[in-house]
């Protein structure tokens, strides 16, 4: 008797545990992140971007940004932000006041990124591809350019390189 006991209140804490962690789940807070609005193949990179993201980066999580969107994700806390289909940056612009055909640039794993530096962290935008991908690194997570690493590949299958 005992036994059947144990096994119906086992059956009653497991459902009761798993809406208790779905709970926590969907009360996790999301990360405010800008959605760009790109178009034709810009955005079906992005979408297939999207689907090849790792779940983490640089040992972080993956969370969920604000608002939802195909051309954004996030990982940790402070969160590193990925945009997709982002405008041409204004240093690699001519005839922006910002125009700098000098700037910092580096390949991460077959994939070249522009460095900006911020206010906290550092902002990395792709540079000979297609579409154009912006990540913002807060500075908390030096150095900031581990988390291209994971980045790299899902960049490389889904944004074709060119200008």
């Amino acid at each position: 008797m005992l036994g059947r006991v144990i096994s119906s209140s086992r059956r009653l804490l497991v459902p009761a545990l798993l809406t208790v962690a779905f709970a926590a789940v969907s009360c996790s807070s999301s990360v405010p992140t800008a959605a760009p609005a790109p178009e034709g193949d810009s955005a079906r990179q992005c979408r297939a971007l999207q689907k090849e993201l790792p779940r983490t980066v640089d040992g972080l999580e993956r969370g969920t940004a604000d608002p939802v969107s195909d051309f954004t994700a996030v990982w940790g806390d402070p969160a590193v932000k990925l945009r997709c289909g982002v405008p041409k940056p204004a240093v690699l612009t001519p005839g922006s006041e910002h125009y700098n055909p000098g700037a910092d640039a580096a390949e991460v794993d077959g994939v070249d990124w522009l460095f900006e530096r911020q206010d906290d962290g550092y902002r990395f935008t792709t540079v000979l591809r297609k579409t154009y991908v912006e990540v913002s690194v807060p500075g908390k997570y030096a150095p900031e350019v581990d988390v291209l690493t994971d980045l790299a590949d899902a960049v490389r299958k889904t944004v074709p390189a060119g200008v």
